[in-house]
């Protein structure tokens, strides 16, 4: 028996447990940027190496490592495992590294010895971590486009990247209380150099429990069900949520467009791929990681005495303007919201790397670095996960997409672990100034490269369904073999 109307409080409560999938993959990545300073002073108080500002630079960026591992295994285990068990394993991994990042002198290590053995057990824990990142990263937006009515599949997917961005505000606010919580004690630093840190990491096992658990009473996707053969499955779960009737007008389309299980990922042309991995580079190059995990490092060196409760402003501002894309996907469509906000990146960045070179007020900086992330998330942070959860058909979606997704962290990686050494380079009378000053003006150039890109090759998706993309894409590419 299926349900005749639709339910919008179970549509409601599949995509919010999803969400927190992307809640942990914000606070994962962002928790180095509380932890990243007192873990600096504690590695550096080791006998047997010398903690360089390239290995720490290598330390804040290693989950990104796993988060490359995790997208280039999320296309083997969305197609063998399905959407919602590989999410439960992420959950699992995501777990497992807060605790061994909280501990890592787990067994072979004795505690508070910084060491070589010790570091290496400290960035593997990292990389488990960044491993369930990559598989989040990559399976939420597609669960969620996959369960999701076409009118409301860009709303929803956004909604991912809010819980991204709440992820990261919560634990920019935990890190904040942690610090607060010694700010009396005479030797809260040293408390911060050795156990803060520790504590900002472990905070992360609560909600990795708890979408470990919740996962596991949702629904696999309509679309794998079918790819699968489990066509009465698929049906009950698309009544659930559009009623009888539209779930067997869906189901009828998604059957046409699954004739194969699995196609060759050339099967739609070059393009689709190529546009998805772009989509997912400019995501990167365009530099916001760098500022989001080193936030408070960089309002320190613009000369903001509280750094950390500005980097918890910035994230309230940050969540903010996703919601300004949660609630005009649907209206304005994607391209001009990508285009927008690269337009608007680079006005920021472009602020920020002429502060360094003439004297202006200290808000300058302040309003432009801000301005910067503002206007990535209202457009490349949400709109890009849009993309990739929209575009590739049905029978390559998840080899398409692991593979966008692993591009998406080569480059978070490389700008991530390049942002530091390129912040503090120095040029004759210039000195700090010049690197503070190539970095921004280089991520400026970058938005207006990227803009030039939405507008010239991408599509707009606003509107199609899954399927309406698997005919575009196989027009286009019958057109370029014809």
């Amino acid at each position: 028996m299926y349900r005749q109307k639709g339910n919008p409080a179970y549509l409601f409560s599949i995509v919010l447990v999803a969400v927190i999938g992307g809640l942990l993959f914000g606070y994962d990545t962002a928790v180095i940027s509380g932890a990243e300073k007192g873990l600096q002073a504690f590695f550096k108080g080791a006998a047997d190496f010398n903690y360089t500002d390239g290995i720490h630079g290598f330390t804040t960026s290693s989950a990104l490592i796993g988060c490359v591992i995790g997208a280039f295994l999320s296309g083997i285990l969305a197609t063998r495992l399905g959407r919602k068990k590989t999410l439960f394993v992420a959950g699992i991994l995501f777990f497992l590294s807060a605790l061994g990042s909280y501990y890592p002198e787990f067994i072979f290590f004795k505690k508070g010895v910084p060491t070589i053995g010790l570091l290496f057990a400290f960035n593997c824990y990292r990389i488990l971590g960044g491993i369930g990142v990559g598989l989040a990263s990559a399976l939420c937006p597609m669960y969620i486009a996959e369960v999701a009515p076409a009118s409301k599949k860009g709303a929803l997917v956004s909604w991912n990247q809010f819980a991204i961005i709440f992820g990261q505000l919560v634990v920019y606010f935990v890190n904040y209380l942690i610090v607060r919580s010694h700010a009396s004690d005479p030797a809260v630093v040293e408390w911060t150099n050795n156990v803060g840190w520790r504590a900002m990491f472990v905070s992360e096992a609560v909600p990795a429990g708890l979408f470990a658990l919740l996962i596991l009473f949702v629904p696999e996707t309509p679309r794998y069900l079918v790819l699968n053969g489990q066509d009465n499955e698929a049906l009950r779960v698309l009544s659930n949520i559009n009623g009888e009737s539209k779930a067997r007008e869906i189901l009828s389309e998604i059957k046409g467009t699954a004739a194969h299980k699995k196609e060759k990922l050339n099967a739609y042309g070059f393009m689709v791929v190529f546009i998805g991995c772009m989509l997912s580079v400019f995501q990167q190059i365009i530099g916001i990681n760098a500022v989001l995990y080193f936030a408070p490092r960089i309002f320190e060196s613009m000369g903001v005495s509280n750094n950390m409760l500005f980097t918890v402003i910035m994230g309230v501002i940050n969540i903010s303007f996703t919601l300004v894309a949660v609630f005009t996907v649907e209206k304005l469509g994607r391209k001009p919201l990508l285009i927008t906000g690269s337009l608007g990146m680079a006005l920021g960045a472009l602020g920020v790397a002429l502060s360094n070179v003439v004297s202006l007020p200290a808000f300058v900086p302040v309003i432009s670095i801000m301005l910067y992330s503002a206007c990535f998330m209202f457009s490349w942070g949400p709109i890009c996960w849009v993309y990739i959860a929209e575009l590739f058909p049905n029978t390559i979606r998840s080899e398409a997409t692991a593979i966008a997704v692993a591009f998406q962290w080569i480059f978070n990686f490389i700008v991530s672990s390049t942002f530091v050494p390129m912040y503090n380079m120095k040029l004759g009378t210039m000195g700090d100034s010049f690197g503070h000053f190539f970095a921004y003006a280089l991520y400026g150039v970058i938005c207006l490269v990227a803009a030039v890109f939405v507008w010239k090759l991408v599509p707009e998706t606003k509107g199609k369904t899954l399927e309406d993309m698997t005919a575009l894409w196989r027009n286009r590419s019958e057109k370029e073999i014809g």
